[in-house]
C-alpha cells in the first residue's frame, strides 16, 4: 500500500505531506488516541514516529488503557441500487448483509495486500 509506514508491533501510520508547513505527517491508524508525528524527511519521520508511538504506548500502560480501538460500528450509506443488489446477494448466499459486506471487504483488502 502507498503512504503507509510500518512500525514494530504491527503498528502502522498513514503518511501525508502538509504543504503549509512543508513537512511530512504521520498518523497512526486504529489507536485509541492520537499519536501523530511530523518531520521534514523520511529518516526524521521514522524517528519521530517511533518516539510518538513509544510515548503513546507508555501513557496507555500507565492509565490502563488498551492502545488499539476495539471492533467498531459505523453507518454505511449505500445508494439504493447497491443496497438492493447487496441485500439480494446476501440472502442468496444465506448470510446477513453485515456478514456479506464484511466478507467482501476482507476479500478486497487481501487482494490489495492491506
Amino acid at each position: 500500500m502507498k503512504n503507509v509506514m510500518k512500525f514494530d508491533g504491527g503498528y502502522q501510520a498513514v503518511i501525508s505531506y502538509d504543504p503549509d508547513i512543508r513537512m511530512f505527517r504521520g498518523e497512526f491508524v486504529g489507536l485509541n488516541g492520537g499519536a501523530d508525528f511530523y518531520a521534514e524527511d523520511l529518516n526524521g519521520l521514522e524517528r519521530e514516529g517511533e518516539i510518538s508511538l513509544k510515548v503513546f504506548l507508555e501513557e496507555c500502560q500507565a492509565r490502563g488503557i488498551e492502545p488499539y480501538k476495539k471492533a467498531g460500528k459505523f453507518a454505511l450509506r449505500l445508494d439504493p441500487e447497491l443496497y438492493r443488489r447487496s441485500s439480494l446477494a446476501a440472502v442468496a448466499s444465506g448470510v446477513s448483509l453485515n456478514s456479506f459486506i464484511t466478507e467482501a471487504l476482507k476479500e478486497h483488502l487481501e487482494a490489495i495486500n492491506a
